[in-house]
């Protein structure tokens, strides 16, 4: 059965910050090894998540594990996305597809953002 990723992000009006995600998204397929690995948007940019879901079918994947690329647990990862992946059920019944869970609290998470204060520091002068 053919699997596919559908990482959901919110979407930014700064380009730049939809590129982040598809960047992402590229590293995700290349540590993963799945062959379909898509980016979507759940507001201000293409390819809204139903279309990545739609993407994803149209490359063959009979199951979806759809990744909320979200740092937080709010209103969106809580009941906007699982409505989204509802609308899409009725479109393509079947369809198996499970939400991940979101980012969250994780280890590696405060890794980064310990690199990231050094780098700030150093650029600061302040180390």
């Amino acid at each position: 059965m053919k699997t596919a990723i559908l990482l959901m992000a919110h979407g930014s009006r700064i380009p730049q910050a939809n590129d982040a995600a598809r960047e992402v998204a590229k590293m995700v397929q290349e540590m993963t090894g799945f062959e379909i690995v898509e980016v979507s948007f759940r507001e201000m940019h293409e390819p809204n998540i139903q279309h990545g879901i739609d993407a994803c079918v149209a490359r063959g994947a009979e199951r979806i594990l759809l990744m909320p690329y979200f740092l937080f647990m709010g209103a969106h990862v809580v009941h906007d996305l699982p409505e989204e992946i509802e609308a899409a059920q009725k479109r393509h019944p079947g369809l198996i597809m499970e939400m991940g869970p979101h980012l969250g609290v994780h280890r590696k998470l405060a890794e980064v953002e310990s690199e990231r204060i050094g780098e700030a520091l150093d650029s600061l002068g302040w180390r």
